[in-house]
């Protein structure tokens, strides 16, 4: 399987994704770590994430697949949202907690 591929299962097989640098746990990066901060503050305690520092392919792939040249990338429902700032912006006017309603919102 493609790297591609890999990814559109990835981001088709879960209702919440974070492609980040690290884990939720050890964030490898600010933005990965404000990235989790933002969907922890929507209530989305649990969500998929793919450690782009652990597979070189999927690292340079992601940035291909969404045409978005920067990790963390954010998909809901198998869209893009995009990135740390975007995410923080969205979260700031609302429009993120709506978006993330009824995805995994659960402990």
């Amino acid at each position: 399987m493609d790297t591609q591929q890999r990814i559109k299962e990835q981001v088709t097989g879960h209702p919440v994704v974070l492609f980040m640098k690290g884990t939720p746990q050890f964030p490898q990066c600010g933005f990965s770590a404000l990235a989790c901060q933002v969907l922890n503050a929507c209530g989305v305690s649990e969500f998929h994430t793919v450690n782009v520092l652990a597979d070189a392919e999927i690292r340079q792939g992601i940035k291909e697949y969404a045409n978005w040249p920067t990790i963390p990338q954010l998909y809901v429902n198998g869209e893009f949202v995009g990135g740390s700032d975007i995410m923080r912006e969205m979260y700031q006017s609302g429009e993120l907690q709506k978006l993330l309603q009824g995805t995994t919102q659960k402990a």
